[in-house]
């Protein structure tokens, strides 16, 4: 893990404490105090911040966040996109695994294919970019791993309804998912679908949660989910790792598992303003 350097995350960090509190003002006292700061090493981080404008010194020599932070703020609230921060992410996997990775959007009922990246093998998969499908229940073991009363409430919406052996392989699935960060979707047995999602919606998904993963064992992988959480430990955003070859070795599965939970882990984190590991 790297490290920032100590002047950074002291700079961070009376920027972090201003913005904490947007109604107040505070004085070079009361973040010395506040932070366990030197008083010389506060001050010289004032001036430098109120040089470049990040932070406005007032009459009463005071300080309160300043004009370009402000402004800072406001394109990055205009312009930011969670898919900025995915994509490099979803390239690494895709390179990495020789798959399509893809970022579903949850809207509503609905989920949204709205970025993907793609392996050079896989170049023209059939699920096109834009693709739209009505929210069933074995992409709710991704999207509500980490709240099942959404989940109890998304049921009574899905049309068709989960049978009994689908809400238990539900609940076991969002268990996995809150446990391992990912869930892995195999082919029913019935099934004759080469894709993880049908995108009319006038069927039962081809696929159902794998939960018992023998490293020995081989499994009919069609895709792997992994959530990516916002601030209000909710779900918006699954990425889908699809396109694997034939069948794949438990060990395999958790492998590709782990590093999709992995990057879905860092790019959560920085959504949500944690640091990330370089």
């Amino acid at each position: 893990m790297s490290r920032s350097s100590p002047g950074v995350a002291r700079m961070a960090a009376i920027l972090n404490f201003i913005a904490d509190h947007p109604r107040q003002s505070f004085a070079l006292t009361d973040l010395v105090r506040a932070l366990k700061l030197s008083r010389a090493t506060c001050h010289a981080l004032l001036t430098g911040l109120v040089d470049v404008g990040y932070l406005y010194r007032t009459g009463d020599k005071t300080y309160v966040l300043g004009p370009a932070l402000a402004a800072i703020g406001r394109t990055a609230a205009e312009h930011f996109s969670p898919l900025q921060v995915a994509q490099p992410e979803m390239r690494k996997l895709a390179d990495d695994f020789d798959v399509v990775c893809g970022a579903y959007f949850l809207e509503g009922d609905t989920i949204h294919l709205r970025e993907r990246a793609t392996s050079a093998r896989h170049v023209g998969y059939p699920v096109p970019l834009g693709t739209r499908m009505p929210l069933r229940w074995v992409q709710a073991t991704s999207f509500f791993a980490r709240n099942p009363r959404d989940a109890d409430a998304a049921q009574v919406r899905i049309n068709p309804s989960p049978s009994a052996e689908q809400l238990q392989q539900l609940q076991g699935g969002m268990a996995f998912v809150r446990e391992h960060g990912f869930i892995a979707l195999v082919r029913r047995p019935e099934s004759t679908s080469g894709e993880a999602f049908s995108t009319s919606g006038l069927e039962d998904p081809p696929v159902v949660p794998q939960t018992d993963l023998d490293p020995a064992r081989a499994y009919p992988l069609l895709a792997i989910m992994a959530p990516i959480y916002d601030a209000r430990d909710r779900v918006s955003i699954s990425l889908v790792m699809a396109g694997f070859d034939g069948v794949i070795s438990g060990a395999d599965v958790r492998r590709a598992g782990e590093a999709l939970a992995e990057a879905c882990a860092r790019i959560s984190r920085f959504l949500i303003g944690q640091p990330v590991d370089g």
